[in-house]
């Protein structure tokens, strides 16, 4: 029985985990497909990824030696059905056996059928005997998160909810919970395109903790604001909306192209800049930067479980360091008295608390200091030394949150 969902599930597991192409370009060159099924691979490669460690302990005492990459997909594939998505036993087998004979792996349909019997037998019961958060988090990262490493873990098992920043004077669309921060939060799931108000530019997706990235910020209408590494959009969209003049910067052409058609959809006004922010400078100093810098990521591991397959320990260093030579180019655009913003999507100190302190000993920049009544309902996120430091372990009554550092500076 061919099951086009378990096909392309296939593929893009072997995308990520085989070839390390990140599963969101793995989805794009995707050939056609009906878009439940899309979304319905998607979902499962999302559910194998998210708890591989815990999947492969769980098949483990069913394997007499370890299977060829291929089959232990197959395998992973099967048992996400079972243990995770609640997949009829049947159709979970017969859909794997199918799949293997499909992928040219006909002589291991056999230990596919026997080890995902076995599997359906033991049920739930088999993942609820292990330690999931741990078995699914690799040993760098658990170690970097220290004292909350358990509980950010654990939040990174549950999809995350989807979250919408409104335009101004906009009625939300029904069916979400107000956040106390102002984002706008709806299940998990939830269709975007088919909310009321889509069309027309009335929100736009945005996770809750990246949306105070431009509320900290706060310019006055007509301040002129820079955007560095701007696209997508959400947060120059932010801006616009506040009634800055913002200029976006962005060096790749493909989401600087997708950062425009956001902003047209939206009917918000930017000026748009295809350029190195590391070398562009603009004609005068701006009023305020913002610096949303590329990072590690980790802090969106709830909604991209690749992450965790994809980056290695070596790579925080490289980021930290182009994090430094950005904000020696963000400092240099801005007027004397102006604010700068920095962000990053990391729950890695390297990128965070270490960027912020040695910005603060190494340019003219002092603290702007993050104040309770900035942040309602999330005051347990700001440091002891202002910043701001959210992880998908706060708010867990409302669904958690994405990983953010963010520090506000003033320069001198």
């Amino acid at each position: 029985m061919q099951d086009p969902t378990r096909d392309a599930a296939f593929t893009l597991i072997a995308a990520v985990l085989d070839r390390h192409r990140p599963l969101e370009e793995a989805l794009d060159a995707l050939p056609p497909l009906d878009p439940r099924d899309r979304a319905a691979a998607h979902r499962l490669t999302a559910a194998v990824l998210r708890r591989l460690g815990s999947l492969d302990a769980a098949l483990e005492p069913f394997l007499a030696k370890a299977p060829p990459p291929p089959v232990r997909h197959v395998l992973r594939l099967g048992a996400a059905g079972l243990l995770l998505l609640g997949t009829p036993a049947h159709a979970a087998v017969a859909t794997a056996v199918s799949l293997a004979r499909e992928r040219g792996l006909a002589k291991f349909a056999g230990l596919v059928n026997a080890v995902l019997r076995r599997v359906a037998a033991g049920g739930p019961d088999l993942l609820a005997a292990l330690d999931g958060p741990r078995l699914d988090t690799p040993a760098w990262l658990w170690a970097a998160w220290g004292t909350e490493a358990r509980a950010i873990a654990e939040a990174h098992q549950q999809e995350a909810p989807l979250d919408l920043t409104l335009a101004p004077g906009v009625v939300p669309p029904p069916g979400g919970e107000g956040l106390p921060t102002g984002s706008w939060r709806y299940p998990a799931g939830t269709r975007v395109p088919e909310l009321p108000g889509f069309a027309e530019g009335g929100f736009w997706v945005q996770d809750a903790a990246a949306a105070l990235a431009a509320r900290l910020l706060a310019p006055a209408p007509g301040q002129h604001v820079v955007d560095l590494c701007a696209a997508p959009g959400g947060k120059t969209a932010q801006l616009a909306a506040a009634g800055a003049a913002v200029t976006a910067v962005e060096r790749d052409p493909a989401r600087l192209e997708r950062l425009r058609r956001n902003l047209a959809r939206l009917r918000l006004p930017a000026e748009l800049v295809a350029a190195d922010a590391l070398t562009w400078r603009p004609a005068r100093p701006a009023d305020s930067v913002l610096l949303d810098a590329p990072c590690s990521a980790t802090g969106t591991i709830r909604r991209h479980p690749d992450i965790p397959h994809l980056k290695r320990p070596r790579d925080v260093p490289a980021l930290a360091a182009q994090q430094d030579r950005l904000l020696d180019a963000a400092c240099a655009m801005l007027r004397p008295g102006g604010r700068l913003l920095y962000a990053v999507c990391s729950l890695q100190p390297e990128e965070g608390e270490q960027r912020a302190a040695a910005a603060s000993s190494r340019l003219d920049l002092r603290p702007d200091p993050v104040q309770e009544a900035e942040l309602p309902g999330l005051g347990q996120a700001i440091t002891a030394a202002g910043h701001v430091r959210t992880t998908p372990a706060l708010w867990p009554e409302r669904g958690g949150m994405d990983g953010f550092f963010l520090a506000r500076f003033i320069r001198a």
